[in-house]
């Protein structure tokens, strides 16, 4: 459908603000994003490692936003892309980017803890930038690991603290407690008010939590082609009962 430069102003205006700052035939979405180019500049870190045909496979990008990431998909060729976020004032922008972009693709509202109820999964799942937003990341990360995820994952985390790894021994003696200083030892910081003025940032994990929380939930890191971007493949079971959902028990089908 073909858009009025003054008429793409005025959409972005009223559904605005945005956080993903996208060129809509021609017109920026979010000019003075606090990040840059974002997340343009970030994707050319890691686009690289994405085939650059993606026909035939299906992709789910959760916390989809303003569906940078899923028309980026879209434009590979993927056949199938779904895009999913519980805000259903980003789903609205993203629809209409998508629109804008000429991009046939699907928009739910719908929330990480809540993707079995899709009942199928994806050749491509884009987990990015939704993690440290979760009161319970592990469990999300376990739920799209059990649910959804055929095959790979591409996943991306904000992160602080150390950004070294060190190699973890199966078992620590009750009376251990120096590892616990260890800078690179696997921490997940726990935000209680704000960080960033955004109350939804809940947890910063150091990379070397990050590389332990994919591989407990089930994922096998392929490459890390990104400071804070890794593909994953799903592979061998999640650590412990996997995902435990309280309200929803777990889907043993």
């Amino acid at each position: 459908m073909l858009h009025s430069d003054a008429e793409i102003r005025r959409r972005i205006d009223a559904l605005g603000p945005w956080f993903h700052n996208m060129e809509l035939a021609g017109v920026q979405t979010a000019p003075d994003h606090f990040l840059g180019n974002y997340p343009l500049i970030k994707w050319r870190k890691f686009a690289h490692a994405i085939p650059a045909d993606l026909s035939g496979k299906s992709v789910l990008d959760i916390g989809c936003n303003a569906g940078f990431y899923s028309i980026e998909m879209k434009r590979r060729g993927a056949d199938r892309v779904l895009g999913i976020d519980f805000d259903a004032g980003y789903l609205s922008q993203a629809r209409f980017a998508a629109e804008v972009a000429d991009c046939d693709i699907e928009f739910r509202e719908l929330s990480v803890y809540d993707v079995g109820a899709l009942g199928e999964t994806f050749d491509i799942v884009l987990f990015m930038g939704v993690l440290y937003h979760l009161r319970h990341p592990l469990l999300a990360l376990d739920l799209i690991r059990e649910h959804v995820a055929r095959d790979v994952m591409i996943f991306q985390s904000m992160q602080r603290g150390s950004s070294e790894v060190f190699a973890l021994e199966q078992n620590y003696d009750f009376w251990t407690h120096d590892l616990f200083d260890r800078p690179e030892f696997p921490k997940l910081h726990f935000i209680e008010h704000r960080y960033a003025d955004d109350p939804t940032n809940w947890w910063i994990p150091n990379r070397g939590c990050i590389e332990a929380m994919l591989r407990s939930a089930g994922f096998e890191i392929l490459i890390h082609p990104e400071d804070e971007v890794y593909f994953c493949r799903a592979a061998g079971e999640p650590a412990g009962e996997g995902a435990v959902y309280p309200v929803k028990g777990r889907n043993d089908d």
